[in-house]
């Protein structure tokens, strides 16, 4: 009998361990290649507050033009506006790195992201590497549907995805 109570209270307690800790980060991670060079895409992607022109899900984005640490933009979406901020920016590597500055999950399923943009010139053509890590919209051990770890995944990959293409498009035209 002792060995049952036991055994029933060391379960007990490791569940509940196991539906504490939250949310697992989740990751989205594509790359295009598109037939241009290097500088060519990089003329056209650097410009941190310009993600509309090249952008389809973007309907219009605004920022400071100065393409440094530091920088905001705000991107209007279908559903609103997201508010991001550039934490790395080299035009030597082709690269820069950015974050969801202000929590909106009315616009899209996330509570937080950082994102990397990278360009890797191959011969004449120009790999282009998008990768984001972040977290379900709603981080409590029991999210709404519209708020969980698939809504997410599927938002940020789609938003990705688009965006590769888009850029492809605009430069391949």
């Amino acid at each position: 009998m002792k060995l049952n109570t036991l055994f029933f209270i060391t379960f007990s307690l490791l569940s509940i361990g196991a539906n504490a800790h939250g949310p697992t980060p989740k990751k989205a991670d594509k790359s295009i290649i598109i037939n241009a060079p290097i500088d060519k895409v990089w003329a056209v992607i650097k410009h941190f507050d310009k993600i509309s022109d090249w952008h389809p899900d973007v309907l219009s984005s605004t920022g400071d033009g100065k393409n440094k640490s530091g920088s905001e933009r705000k991107m209007t979406l279908e559903s609103g506006v997201l508010e991001e901020g550039l934490d790395y920016f080299s035009d030597a590597d082709h690269e820069y790195n950015y974050r969801l500055k202000t929590e909106n999950t009315d616009v899209f399923p996330v509570s937080s992201y950082t994102t990397a943009i990278q360009l890797v010139a191959e011969e004449d053509k120009t790999k282009v590497k998008w990768k984001s890590r972040f977290y379900r919209g709603d981080t409590a051990n029991t999210p709404p549907k519209r708020l969980n770890d698939e809504s997410a995944v599927k938002a940020m990959n789609s938003f990705i995805q688009n965006g590769l293409e888009g850029l492809k498009e605009k430069l391949e035209k």
